[in-house]
């Protein structure tokens, strides 16, 4: 909706009168580089242009009142007792932030908040860093307000409070490249990032004659019910083994795939060294398609795509028949030179590039073969590429 639509439905809520303020942060597509971010290693995202959006005013006691505009009930949060709310159903996210806000000295303010969120929840879009985000930006905000702070909030801070809320607060031991794309996105700017430095720069995304085409399998998925914390287990599991010939490693990522070769026969289980190939490649794969994207090769670009996506699906196994048959569906297409699984998988979506002319024949034809193979359809975003976290005046 409208931000316009938005402070009116916020005013049926809770009321009229005072100042409402409205910030939004986006969720993410990332172009490639999957699974490496918690190993240490480079992923290039985009932020979208779907995302969360808060309607909020000030209140005068210690409760924040928060609700979302598809969900019926309001949850009241008290601030003096942020540790209470790890059971919610939803608005633990929320808690979560705020809970670590607040150890890393914000003030947390009473406010009413109504909350609308344009992505799919258990997309693979990055919905809930989305709502981390933008959570932890409104309430700096506030925070540095009373305080008399008048330097801006500083957006990779944001990023790691969004993490930090996983790891404490949900229980999921991720990486930090979903909130660092939600905080530092740029328009028509993918973002290139070493996940355990955090150097980065944007890279201009110059796709004349292709779109981003986003295909959701529609299947829910939940990382803190999915195998996410075994591949991370698996992936630890596999450099303790390289590191008795590399003691300098601190991550996979500090491994070339020349290293892994040498090595390869000494990580014993199958499974694991699966895994770690992928992750070592993976992060080869992403140096080269930033080289390809500077030089405009498009098909090289989409071929790295490919290759992504096949390591995603045989070694590091994070599929599953839903989205291989929208890639495999998605690579028959005249007009399509990259298809690929995007997020953590195990459901979610995949993201294709697509010639322009081919965008409407893409959705007929992978929605029509993927309905009659699956059962039930599947959903298609054709997304613009936008900035990060940010209050819109």
């Amino acid at each position: 909706m409208t931000v316009q639509e938005l402070k009116k439905e916020f005013e049926s809520l809770y009321g009229a009168g005072g100042e409402i303020r409205i910030f939004h942060s986006p969720g993410r597509v990332n172009l490639i580089g999957e699974h490496t971010d918690y190993n240490g290693g480079y992923v290039f995202p985009a932020a979208l242009s779907m995302g969360s959006t808060i309607a909020l005013r000030l209140r005068n006691d210690n409760i924040v009142r928060m609700k979302a505009t598809d969900l019926d009930d309001i949850v009241e949060i008290d601030i003096n007792a942020l540790e209470n709310y790890r059971d919610l159903s939803w608005g633990d996210y929320q808690a979560g932030v705020m809970n670590e806000l607040s150890k890393a000295g914000y003030d947390i303010c009473a406010c009413d908040m109504l909350y609308d969120d344009t992505l799919p929840h258990g997309g693979g879009l990055s919905s809930s860093a989305a709502i981390e985000v933008v959570t932890a930006l409104t309430f700096a905000t506030l925070s540095n307000e009373k305080n008399g702070i008048e330097k801006p909030v500083d957006m990779i801070e944001m990023a790691l409070i969004g993490q930090k809320t996983e790891h404490n607060y949900i229980g999921v031991n991720c990486g930090i490249m979903d909130q660092f794309a939600s905080a530092m996105g740029k328009k028509d700017c993918a973002i290139f990032l070493k996940c355990d430095t955090l150097e980065y720069s944007h890279a201009k995304l110059s796709m004349e004659g292709y779109t981003l085409v986003i295909s959701n399998t529609n299947k829910k998925r939940s990382l803190a019910t999915s195998k996410y914390n075994e591949r991370r287990a698996e992936c630890e599991a596999g450099l303790e083994v390289l590191k008795g010939f590399f003691p300098n490693a601190q991550t996979l990522s500090d491994i070339s795939s020349e290293e892994f070769n040498a090595h390869k026969s000494d990580i014993k289980d199958e499974v694991v060294r699966r895994r770690v190939k992928h992750v070592i490649t993976e992060n080869e794969r992403v140096l080269a398609s930033v080289e390809a994207l500077k030089k405009g090769d498009m098909i090289k670009f989409g071929q790295l795509m490919n290759e992504s996506g096949d390591s995603l699906r045989y070694d590091y196994e994070v599929t599953g028949d839903e989205l291989d048959t929208l890639v495999s569906e998605a690579r028959k297409i005249d007009g399509v030179i990259g298809a690929r699984m995007t997020g953590a998988g195990f459901g979610g979506c995949a993201v294709s590039l697509v010639k322009n002319e081919s965008v409407e024949k893409f959705i007929e034809q992978v929605g029509k073969a993927y309905e009659e193979k699956i059962g039930y359809p599947a959903s298609f975003y054709v997304s613009q590429i936008a900035d990060g976290g940010h209050e819109i005046k």
